[in-house]
């Protein structure tokens, strides 16, 4: 089994996350800033936008969200909310994503022909993105998720962290070096979900 498989198989959702990171903060930071150069785009377009948030800033979503969510989730069942949101704000940090819709919309102006299919592309390679930092994490021994508490947060988060308006959030990630492991999971058959087909 090659190392690339072994790391995707590592990659989990890990919800109970220690303050602790496996490596120093700007060493992360520059994992993520090769990382997201490397990552495709369509067209090249490069609308991909991310924000790492560490120390007071990233306990600051948290609470944006809580805040957000207490008007609108029942009182008797917002306990349980809290204590998930404690959970994420407990880790060491928190990744935000973002798609630049300005860069976005212009491509879909300057390439009509493929028009509608920008919005789908943008939110692929975001995904791709996404997925890569999940496994780059992992391979670090650290922990995370991936959560959506968008678009209820988007305006809050922007003026909280002077984001451009252009950016729309599409995904949360609190990491950090995971107190637990993630437990087994089942998946369906692997014949339900893939095919080879090599005669006509």
């Amino acid at each position: 089994m090659s190392e690339f498989l072994d790391l995707i198989k590592k990659r989990r959702s890990v919800y109970t996350l220690s303050g602790e990171c496996a490596v120093p903060d700007a060493e992360l930071q520059q994992m993520l800033e090769e990382l997201i150069v490397a990552m495709p785009t369509a067209y090249n377009k490069q609308s991909t936008r991310m924000v790492l948030l560490l120390g007071p800033a990233h306990k600051k979503l948290w609470g944006i969200v809580a805040d957000t969510l207490r008007p609108r989730v029942p009182p008797e069942a917002f306990g349980r909310t809290e204590k998930k949101l404690d959970m994420f704000a407990a880790g060491h940090g928190s990744i935000l994503y973002f798609d630049d819709t300005e860069i976005t919309q212009q491509m879909k102006k300057d390439n009509p022909q493929y028009a509608e299919n920008f919005e789908p592309w943008a939110l692929e390679q975001n995904g791709m993105l996404q997925y890569a930092v999940w496994a780059l994490l992992a391979e670090q021994g650290m922990g995370a998720s991936l959560q959506h508490y968008n678009p209820i947060i988007d305006d809050a988060v922007k003026a909280q962290y002077g984001l451009p308006a252009s950016w729309m959030l599409l995904g949360q990630m609190p990491f950090g070096v995971p107190h637990n492991g993630a437990g087994p999971k089942e998946k369906d058959p692997v014949e339900t979900r893939f095919r080879m087909i090599d005669t006509l």
